[in-house]
Parts: structure tokens; C-alpha cells; sequence
């Protein structure tokens, strides 16, 4: 760790912060571009595989929040709420406002093109409720949503500030998380993501916590053997994958979901370990995660929908239908195109006098 001066301020720079977002979005991008989660296989061998599969990078969301936790304590002592307030809105809500606009219009454009292609029989009834549709769907049921939902959590935090390093706290938004962990298998309410709005906010007063004891969570650290926390993920790991199967045999739906109590686990133990492995410099000196990070996920969705859309087509690949081996290949291949052209994207935009819109001052 080392210090940054900025003005009359000193900052702490945490090097490995870049490194654990810098995977965690690689993660995110990852299961976004999956296409083997819907199918049932015959075999345990297959169903197993594509548990594990779609389990690996499950971590990467709550990563997310702890890392948001972890920065926003240094942030909450170094900046009055308003400060903060305007500089996430700046540098937030500004670029998801641009992007979510950027997104329904190729929608848009789509429909339009097809209409001057085929005739009006492709054009919605009702225009209007077409596009207001559009902008509903993309706000609540893609990752555009984790933005709103990220905010919500932040916003939460703030308001009870003054109890946030109360361990009572802490204990209330732990018993909400946990709701939604024991919903999955009673279905008191809908398993969807956008319900699970509170559910986060809990990881987020973690990050804080692990700010606030840092040193003495580096201690810890430092008397845990890697190979031990590799051990305990990899347990930790193969129970998420199981629970995951057990769901599916329940008929739930969302199986997937992050809020399982053993991804909950296994996310906790994944991010000890990168925290433990430290910095890695090449993801820091070539990925730039600090800058590129927020604009990757901003991109990657629109580059999911639109570009590999199209790069695809002619294949004629049907996901539902979809072997474990061919989805496999096909999930890799969406990914390194998706993620590269992400990236790629970024670091032009980084470069222009857009750069606000990727959350760069």
C-alpha cells in the first residue's frame, strides 16, 4: 500500500483493489456470455460440468460490493456525503444514463432496418409502449440494473452512517441476505434478481469492515498459508456446485443465483485468496483496471446484444439445443471476443474527450 497526494489530500492507493476488479469484471463478462445454464443433462458427469462451469466466476459480483465496501470507508472520511454524492453521480450515473441510451437506440435502429427491409409488419403497434417496454427491460432485466442496484446500496449506507461500524448493523443486513439465501428454496417471493434489491448491501458493510481492520486482516493473512485458502475454495466451490443441482432438482428457477448460501461462501473465500495473492502487476500495468473497469461492464452487454448477435448468425446456433462440448467452446469464444472488444473499446474512448463517458474524469 502507498500513498498518493492529491492536492492538499492524501489518498490511499490499495494496489490490489486493481487486480480483484480487474478478475471479478473478466468473471462478470464471463457469465454474461455463458449459454450452457439452461439445459438439464442426463449424465451427473455433464450436469457437474456445467454447474462448475457457470459456478467458477460466481464470485465476481460479491467481490464487487466488497471491494465498493472497502473504497467507500475511505472515501465516507475523506469526503462529506454531498462531495460524494456529486462525484458518483458525475462519474457513475452520468455514463449509465449514456450508454442505457446507447443501447435502446441500437434496439431501435434494429427494428426500423427491419422495418425498411421487410415492410410494417415489423414495426411495433404501438411505438410509444414499444420503446417505453424497451427501456424497462434494459433498466430491471440486464446488468444495467446492478448499476441502479449498486447505488440503492450505497445510498442505504449513507443514510444510516452514523451506525455503520455497529455490529448490530451489520447483523441486520446479514439476516436480509440470508432471506433471500433460504428463499430460493421457499419461494416466498419471486427469486428474480430485481427483487433481491437489499440483499447487497450487506457486502458492502463487509468491504467497510475489512477497510476499517485492515492491518489486522493483513496479519490474519499473512498467518494463512495460500494453500490452505485454495483448499477451503475448492471445498467451497464443489458445495456451490452441488446446492446448484439440488436447486435445479427443486424446479428452481434461478439456480444460478448469486445469493446462494454457498456462493456466499465461496465468494468470500475466492476474494481472501486474491487478497492474500496480492497485486499482480501485468493486470495492473497492461488491463489499467482503475480507468477500464466501470467502461467494460458499460460495453460488454451492448457488445453481447448487438456485435456477437451478428458475428454468430450465420452459424445458426441454437443455445437451447446446444451440446456440453459445443456450448463450452461456443461460451469461450463469446467471451474472448466480448471481453477484447471491451477492452479495446475502453481504451480508445479512454483516450478521446468522451472519456467522461466510461466514468474518467
Amino acid at each position: 500500500m502507498e500513498l498518493v497526494q492529491s492536492g492538499s489530500k492524501k489518498r490511499k492507493n490499495f494496489d490490489f483493489v486493481d487486480t480483484i476488479r480487474c478478475i471479478s469484471m473478466m468473471g462478470i463478462v464471463f457469465e454474461h456470455c455463458t449459454t450452457i445454464g439452461n439445459a438439464n443433462y442426463e449424465s451427473i458427469f455433464s450436469s457437474m460440468f456445467q454447474a462448475s462451469l457457470m459456478q467458477f466466476f460466481k464470485f465476481a459480483t460479491i467481490a464487487f460490493f466488497f471491494i465498493a465496501g472497502f473504497l467507500i470507508n475511505h472515501k465516507f472520511t475523506e469526503y462529506t456525503a454531498w462531495e460524494y454524492l456529486k462525484n458518483r453521480f458525475k462519474n457513475t450515473i452520468k455514463p449509465w444514463i449514456f450508454w442505457l441510451n446507447v443501447f435502446v437506440s441500437l434496439s431501435v435502429l434494429g427494428v426500423l432496418i427491419k422495418f425498411v427491409k421487410r415492410g410494417r409488419s415489423e414495426l411495433p403497434s404501438d411505438f410509444y409502449s414499444y420503446l417505453i417496454e424497451e427501456y424497462r427491460f434494459t433498466i430491471f432485466f440486464t446488468s444495467f440494473w446492478f448499476i441502479l442496484n449498486f447505488l440503492i446500496c450505497i445510498a442505504i449506507l449513507l443514510i444510516f452512517k452514523r451506525y455503520i461500524y455497529k455490529i448490530w448493523f451489520g447483523a441486520i443486513l446479514g439476516i436480509v441476505s440470508f432471506f433471500y439465501s433460504v428463499n430460493l428454496y421457499h419461494k416466498w417471493i419471486i427469486t428474480d434478481h430485481t427483487t433481491a434489491l437489499f440483499g447487497f448491501v450487506f457486502y458492502l458493510w463487509l468491504g467497510v469492515m475489512m477497510n476499517r481492520h485492515y492491518e489486522k486482516l493483513k496479519l490474519w493473512l499473512t498467518k494463512v498459508s495460500v494453500f490452505k485458502l485454495l483448499i477451503i475454495t475448492a471445498v467451497l466451490y464443489l458445495l456451490a456446485d452441488i446446492e446448484i443441482i439440488h436447486l435445479k432438482e427443486l424446479g428452481t428457477i434461478d439456480a444460478y443465483n448469486t445469493l446462494r448460501i454457498t456462493n456466499i461462501l465461496y465468494s468470500l473465500s475466492f476474494f481472501l485468496l486474491l487478497l492474500k495473492i496480492g497485486p499482480i502487476p501485468c493486470i495492473n500495468k497492461y488491463l489499467s483496471p482503475r480507468t477500464t473497469t466501470f467502461g467494460i461492464y458499460l460495453l460488454h452487454q451492448i457488445i453481447i446484444v448487438q456485435i456477437l448477435t451478428e458475428i454468430f448468425r450465420p452459424f445458426k446456433i441454437n443455445p437451447e439445443s446446444i451440446s456440453l462440448i459445443d456450448g463450452t467452446i461456443y461460451t469461450l469464444l463469446r467471451f474472448i471476443l466480448t471481453y477484447a472488444l471491451s477492452v479495446t473499446l475502453v481504451l480508445l474512448i479512454r483516450r478521446t474527450k468522451f472519456k467522461w463517458s466510461i466514468g474518467v474524469s
